[in-house]
């Protein structure tokens, strides 16, 4: 069965010169998308479904998908990043995908896109290491209520995050901070694994590095770098009486 707006003329159009796989309805796009990709699958391939029936995000994180209103899809990279800074992805992919939904969206670390402080979109990064750093990525996206047609909206999130991967690295950092909601807010980053006693780093954050973490001003004063690729939960965190100044 067709979907209309995922037609086979519809996607051609909006995704021309690109290997892109369509379903129905798929377990996830990123199940496919990872065999895919380790069967060699060209970088700016993309799996695109209607409907998922068990979606996940950043560290396994359920998703929801309406047939016939939501976006989800993955996206296959094949980016020239050392291992160390693997989650950079989340840095490109959230910028990208803030710049395709428009103007006055923000982005809340490390997978969140926001309008109005609500959020209106999201993405989940699995990174491949190899000897020589990341040997391939998959980016699996999903938007919740599109304002307009979904290829069409899939296409310019496509063509965003990868400008932002081939973009000066300096430059698409200050973009991203600039729309940054979690800078100055106290944060805890409960990180993997999770569970009770499990290790967590609570602070203000203060910035973000090339290697997508967040750094976090503790209130002994110390800076940590939490880095997305380890964090479980990020939750809103009581500010101590008497904080040190960060400057």
């Amino acid at each position: 069965m067709e979907v209309a707006d995922y037609s086979v003329e519809a996607v051609a159009g909006a995704l021309p010169d690109r290997e892109v796989r369509v379903y129905p309805a798929l377990l996830s796009t990123e199940s496919d998308a990872l065999a895919w990709a380790r069967a060699g699958a060209a970088e700016g391939s993309v799996v695109l479904a209607d409907y998922q029936a068990s979606p996940r995000g950043r560290a396994g994180l359920e998703w929801t998908v309406v047939p016939g209103v939501t976006a989800a899809f993955s996206l296959i990279l094949r980016p020239r990043l050392s291992s160390e800074k693997e989650g950079w992805l989340y840095t490109v992919a959230t910028c990208g995908l803030a710049d395709a939904l428009g103007s006055g969206t923000t982005i809340e670390w490390p997978d969140e896109v926001r309008r109005h402080g609500r959020r209106v979109a999201a993405l989940g990064v699995h990174a491949e290491l190899g000897p020589q750093g990341v040997a391939w990525a998959v980016v699996n996206v999903i938007v919740l209520r599109p304002e307009r047609s979904r290829i069409g909206l899939v296409a310019e999130i496509v063509e965003s995050i990868e400008r932002r991967c081939a973009g000066a690295p300096e430059a698409v950092l200050e973009d991203y901070l600039g729309r940054l909601e979690t800078i100055d807010r106290h944060v805890r980053a409960r990180l993997i694994p999770m569970g009770p006693g499990g290790p967590q780093v609570i602070g203000r954050a203060v910035g973000s590095l090339m290697d997508g973490a967040l750094v976090l001003y503790t209130d002994r004063g110390n800076r940590v770098a939490v880095r997305p690729q380890n964090l479980g939960l990020l939750e809103g965190a009581a500010q101590p009486s008497g904080e040190p100044s960060s400057d």
